[in-house]
Formats: structure tokens, sequence, C-alpha cells
């Protein structure tokens, strides 16, 4: 009789969009053009800078472990990006280099996260925010949020659902799955709410250079206890480099430090002697004429869903996601879709219970020809009878 696994592994939700793309490789080996706008992965390569950079740590044997915090030149340089882009003056000590931003996430999780604990998290919101805090026994406590409020929390969301258990709120602006920003103003006062209780606040900025129409910004200086986490992956392409960085409280940062020593040692030494190419004059050039191709897709294809016949209650500014009304079973609709026009898109109940069955999320990580095509076949399915 085979031993049973610790219920945290039953807990913890298949992620659906990984069953659309196995069933999208199937189609495209029987022969199907499967138009991709499923996964949240960017179709531009790393800068060519990165990857030189890569190629001479590898040529030159910088591949051994490095300190778990990650190289100082590298700290370094991720504190001179606040103080440059931002403005927002933070000392290299606070900077965490990590194994991408899921390695961030877990090891904060870790770090912040008892038995029975509740993590505040938005509802619809990226997956793994819940899974983590699961995972170290954690309740995620799911905040409700809707268009109304841009699918972000607010002050009074985060007042209601505060309790005697409550630890923190973790959160993602640019949001996955809408794309979605929360105001400045706003965060800052949820920031201020949660300091006078002796939480934390989890701001998960992974898209954070991927915004349209508006600038940049961090909740880096917000008040309290604050922990900042974002990614080389989204902005910087770099998804399969596995390199993220967390923003900690000085006085976190061991306990931070000792957890990653045995969670994940170092993240890739390669990586992160590429990655210091990666804020260089040369690569912020091709990464801003990319967030440029961005914009113009998102551009494109809001107005075009819309006219398909697929609802955009609320206006994307960030990340490369359409979160998309198909008022049916999200589920069924993107099997269907698949299977008869060859278009993958993700099933929103991957990101909550929130009314998240009658979603879709549509990534824009193709090019604007692709996008043309994708938006003729979903438009045809939805005007199919059967559909």
């Amino acid at each position: 009789m085979p031993i049973p696994t610790a219920r945290r592994a039953a807990d913890i939700e298949p992620f659906e969009v990984m069953d659309v793309l196995s069933r999208a490789h199937a189609l495209e080996a029987a022969g199907r053009r499967v138009l991709h706008m499923e996964i949240g992965e960017p179709d531009f390569t790393a800068p060519e800078p990165v990857v030189e950079a890569g190629v001479r740590a590898l040529r030159e044997g910088l591949t051994a472990y490095t300190a778990t915090l990650g190289l100082p030149a590298l700290r370094e340089a991720i504190a001179f990006h606040y103080r440059n882009k931002f403005g927002k003056p933070v000392e290299p000590s606070r900077v965490a280099v990590t194994s991408g931003a899921s390695g961030g996430l877990l090891t904060a999780a870790a770090l912040y996260v008892d038995a029975g604990d509740e993590i505040l998290v938005p509802d619809p919101g990226y997956p793994g925010y819940r899974h983590f805090v699961r995972a170290f026994e954690g309740v995620a406590k799911a905040l409700r949020v809707s268009a109304d409020t841009a699918y972000q929390p607010t002050l009074e969301m985060v007042r209601a659902a505060w309790g005697a258990r409550t630890k923190g709120l973790l959160l993602g602006s640019p949001s996955n799955p809408t794309g979605t920003l929360i105001s400045p103003a706003e965060l800052e006062k949820i920031a201020l709410f949660i300091a006078e209780r002796g939480g934390v606040l989890l701001v998960d900025e992974i898209y954070q250079g991927l915004v349209y129409g508006v600038e940049p910004c961090t909740a880096l200086g917000l008040p309290g206890d604050v922990v900042l986490v974002n990614s080389f992956s989204k902005y910087f392409c770099m998804t399969g480099w596995r390199l993220g960085w967390v923003v900690l409280p000085e006085p976190a940062v061991r306990g931070f430090e000792k957890l990653g020593q045995h969670l994940f040692i170092s993240a890739a030494a390669a990586a992160q002697h590429a990655a210091l190419a990666a804020f260089s004059a040369e690569s912020t050039s091709i990464l801003e004429k990319r967030r440029g191709e961005f914009a113009r897709r998102r551009d494109f294809l809001v107005p075009a869903l819309r006219r398909a016949g697929l609802a955009v209650p609320a206006e994307p500014h960030g990340a490369f996601y359409v979160y998309a009304e198909c008022g049916r079973d999200s589920k069924q609709f993107s099997v269907d879709l698949l299977e008869r026009e060859a278009v993958a898109v993700t099933p929103g109940i991957d990101f909550g219970a929130n009314g998240t069955q009658r979603f879709v999320r549509v990534a824009y990580t193709r090019s604007l020809e692709e996008l043309e095509e994708a938006v003729t076949r979903i438009a045809r399915f939805l005007c199919e009878p059967s559909a």
C-alpha cells in the first residue's frame, strides 16, 4: 500500500494552463497550427548583451555557488536600479537574489507564515500566492476584487478582512491575470494600515517594467514592513534563466538568508553574471522597444476582443494579459476553442473562485499578425451555433 503524501500536496490545485499547453502541443504534433495565447512568457529572448555576458561567464568557468543572497555586484546593480529609475534609495544589503520570483515568494512565505496565519490575497489573482501560503500551513484568505476597483484591493477591503490571525497582504501590481495596477495612493493607505497592526505587505512587482500609458512605480519606501518581489523573467525576457530578487526590511535579511541557504543554496551563477548586463544602456534600449511592441499589441487586442464578442471589464495597463469575460464555463470554453479553432487561452479558474469560471486570460505574447489571426478565429468560434 503506498505511503500517503502530506495533505498539502492534495490541497495544491493543478495549473490548468499546463493542461491546455499539453493539448496544444498534441494538436501541433498532429499537424495543426496552434496560436498560443495561454502562457505568460514573452516571445522575446534575453537581450544580446545579456546573452553575451552569460556565454562569457560560462567560458570563464563562473559557475560555482555564489553567496546565498547573490553576487555583491548584482545586488548593488539592483539597488542602483531603484535609485536611478525611481529615485528610491535602498541599501544593497537589503537585496536578495533568488531562483526566480517563485523562489523569492516561496522563501518569503517560509519567512513570514506560521501555521494558521492568514495572508490576504486578491481573487482573482496569481494562483502561486495561495499555494505558497498553504505550503507553510498558512491560510490564504481571498479578497473578492472586481472590475469596480480594477481587480485590486482597497483599504476598505483589507480593513474588513483583517482579523486576529491575519499576518499580512500579498498582491501583484501589475496583476496576473488582469493586467491592472493598484494606485500608489491606495497602496500607501493600505501599507499604513498594515504597519499599524504589525503586519507585512508583500508586493509582487514582477511585471513592473511592463506598463503602458502610465509611469512604472514601486512600493519601495512605503511605511512598515514591506517586501518587494521582482524578477528578470518578464520585462527582461529571461524566463528560463530562473533569476529574481527580493527587497527586504533590514531585520528580515538574515532570516531570509538562512532559509535560502537550505531551500535553494543560491541562484544560478551564470544567470547572475549575465543579469549584470540587463541594466546596461544597450539592454534598456532593446527592452523599451519591446515594451512599445507590447503596448501596440495591447492597443489592438483589447478592442478587437470586445468586437469579437468578449467583454473586457477592466482596462489592462500592465503585464501582457487581457482578462476577458466569456460568459460561460471557462474550462469548457478553452477546451472547445482549442479543439475547434486551435487557439489556446487560459481558463479563469486557474486564478481563484471569484467569478473566474466565466473568464479567460488571453496573453499578447505573440506577434501582431498572430494576434489578428487569433481574433479572427475567436470571432468565428463565438459565431458558431454550437459555441
